[in-house]
C-alpha cells in the first residue's frame, strides 16, 4: 500500500509535468522575426540562399542551421529507468527529461524522439535516416542485447557521434568513481579484483571501460542471475562470452566475492550479503547501482565492513553514480570539436577529468547549494556534484583534446582554457523556482 509520503510525490510529479503547460522542454526562435523583412529573411525567399550554401558544402549546415548545437534523444520504450519495456509513448517524459539535463547543463537543444519499433535494424534505419538533421545522437534506455547491435550498426555510419548512454554514461562516470575510490583506498588498477554481478549493456560498457583505464582482465570475474560466467557454460550470448571465466570452480557470486577489492552491481537489490562483504579483501570498493534499491543497503554494508568506501545510484547517498555528471559534457565536446564519434579515449578524458574535478576544493556558490553535505574529497565524496558549473568548464575540453588527439575532430579548438571558461558564460545550471512551484502545486 502506497503511503502518504509516495502520494505526496507521486501527486508532485504530475503537477510539475502537467502545469503551466504540459512536458518540460518547448522550441523558441533564435533570430528577429517581428518585421516583414524578418521572416521574409527567416523563410521564403531568404531561406533558400543558405539552401544553397549547404547544397554545394554539407559542412555549411554548421554555419547557417542549429545542428552542431542539437542533440537527438532517441528510445523505443524497451528498457526505461526501472520501469522495463513500456513502450515508446510512455517512454517521452524521461526523454524530455533527458532533453533537459542537456540545456541546462550544457546548453545543448535536444529533441526527444520516441520510435515505436523493437526491431533492431528497422530502428538503425530510423536513425539513419533522420541523422541528417542533428548534431549528435544519444540513444537511450534500449534492451540489451538489441542496443549492441543498434549502437554498434550506427557509430560511425552517421557521421555524427552516437553514444548509447545507458552503456557508455554510466561507465565513464563509474570510470572516475573507481579512480578516485583506489586513490583513496590505496589499490592499483592493474591489480584490482573485481567482481561485478549483472551482464547487461551498462555492466559490459562499464567492464569494457575499466579494462581500458587499466583493470586486468584476468582479475575480472562477472556474474548474472544463474551465477558466474564461465566457460563452461553452454548459455552465453557473445556480450558475456567475452567475459567467460577461465576458474570453473567459481560458481555462485559468494565464490566470486572472496578475496575481491571491489564489487560492481548493476542487477537486482539485495544479492549481497553482510557475509559476502566480510570475505572480501581489506578496504574494498563497493557499488552497488541496482534501482532504486541498491544490491545491499548501505547501513547494511556500513555495518559489515566500515573500511569500504560504497556508492550507489540514489540522490539520498553520498557519492551518487549519477550519468548527470558525463553525458551533457561528452556531447559538448563532441559537437564543438565536430566529432565523428564518441570514442573510448574521449570516454577515458571525461572520466579523468571528472575524477580529478572532486579532488579540487569546492567553491562556495556550489557549497550554498548542498548545505547539508561535507564537500571535501575522501570516502564519501568522490564524486562531484550535479550542479557543480564547473564539470562543463572541466569536462568538454578534455573531451575536445581527446577528440583532436585521437584524430576524429573535424574542427580544431586552439584556445581549449579559454573555450572552457566562455562556456560558463551561457549556460545556467540551477533554476530555484522549481521547488517552489512543486510546492505552491501540491498545496492547491
Amino acid at each position: 500500500m502506497a503511503s502518504s509520503k509516495d502520494d505526496k510525490a507521486r501527486e508532485a510529479a504530475l503537477q510539475y509535468h502537467r502545469f503551466p503547460r504540459p512536458g518540460k522542454t518547448e522550441y523558441v526562435p533564435t533570430k528577429p522575426f517581428s518585421s516583414p523583412e524578418d521572416l521574409a529573411l527567416a523563410y521564403s525567399p531568404g531561406v533558400a540562399y543558405p539552401c544553397l550554401e549547404i547544397k554545394d558544402d554539407s559542412e555549411k549546415a554548421y554555419l547557417y542551421t542549429n545542428k552542431g548545437n542539437t542533440v537527438a534523444v532517441i528510445s523505443n520504450g524497451t528498457a526505461v529507468l526501472g520501469l522495463g519495456d513500456i513502450g515508446a509513448q510512455a517512454a517521452k517524459p524521461v526523454m524530455e527529461g533527458k532533453s533537459l539535463l542537456f540545456k541546462i547543463f550544457a546548453g545543448l537543444d535536444a529533441v526527444d524522439i520516441e520510435i515505436n519499433e523493437t526491431d533492431p535494424q528497422k530502428v538503425v534505419d530510423v536513425v539513419k535516416a533522420i541523422a541528417p538533421s542533428f548534431g549528435g545522437i544519444n540513444l537511450e534506455d534500449i534492451k540489451a542485447p538489441e542496443c549492441f547491435e543498434i549502437e554498434q550498426k550506427l557509430v560511425g555510419q552517421c557521421g555524427i557521434p552516437v553514444m548509447h548512454d545507458d552503456q557508455h554514461g554510466t561507465a565513464t562516470i563509474v570510470a572516475a568513481a573507481m579512480i578516485n575510490a583506489c586513490y583513496l583506498q590505496k589499490k592499483e588498477l592493474e591489480d584490482l579484483r573485481l567482481v561485478v554481478n549483472g551482464a547487461g549493456a551498462a555492466a559490459i560498457a562499464c567492464t569494457n571501460l575499466l579494462l581500458a583505464l587499466g583493470v586486468r582482465r584476468s582479475n575480472v570475474v562477472m556474474c548474472d542471475s544463474k551465477g558466474v560466467i564461465s566457460e563452461a557454460r553452454k548459455d552465453l550470448n557473445p556480450q558475456k562470452a567475452e567475459y567467460a571465466t577461465l576458474d570453473t570452480s567459481l560458481h555462485t557470486l559468494a565464490d566470486a566475492m572472496k578475496d575481491a577489492d571491489a564489487f560492481l552491481g548493476l542487477s537486482v537489490a539485495d544479492v549481497v550479503t553482510p557475509e559476502m562483504l566480510r570475505s572480501m579483501a581489506d578496504k574494498p570498493i563497493v557499488f552497488a547501482l541496482a534501482n532504486p534499491n541498491p544490491e545491499i543497503a548501505r547501513d547494511v554494508a556500513l555495518a559489515a565492513r566500515p573500511d569500504l568506501i560504497y556508492a550507489t545510484g540514489r540522490s539520498d547517498y553520498p557519492n551518487q553514480i549519477n550519468n548527470v555528471l558525463g553525458f551533457p559534457y561528452i556531447f559538448r565536446g563532441a559537437l564543438d570539436s565536430r566529432a565523428s564519434v564518441i570514442n573510448e579515449q574521449m570516454k577515458l578524458a571525461a572520466a579523468e577529468a571528472i575524477a580529478e574535478l572532486a579532488r579540487e576544493d569546492v567553491p562556495e556558490d556550489v557549497r550554498a547549494l548542498y548545505p547539508d553535505e561535507k564537500l571535501a574529497f575522501g570516502r564519501e565524496y568522490i564524486l562531484p556534484k550535479p550542479f557543480d558549473h564547473r564539470l562543463l568548464q572541466k569536462v568538454a575540453p578534455a573531451v575536445v583534446r581527446a577528440a583532436e588527439q585521437s584524430g576524429v575532430a573535424a574542427r580544431e579548438i586552439p584556445d581549449l582554457k579559454g573555450y572552457g571558461e566562455n562556456l560558463g558564460n551561457y549556460v545556467n545550471c540551477t533554476d530555484r523556482h522549481i521547488a517552489e512551484f512543486i510546492a505552491n502545486a501540491c498545496s492547491k
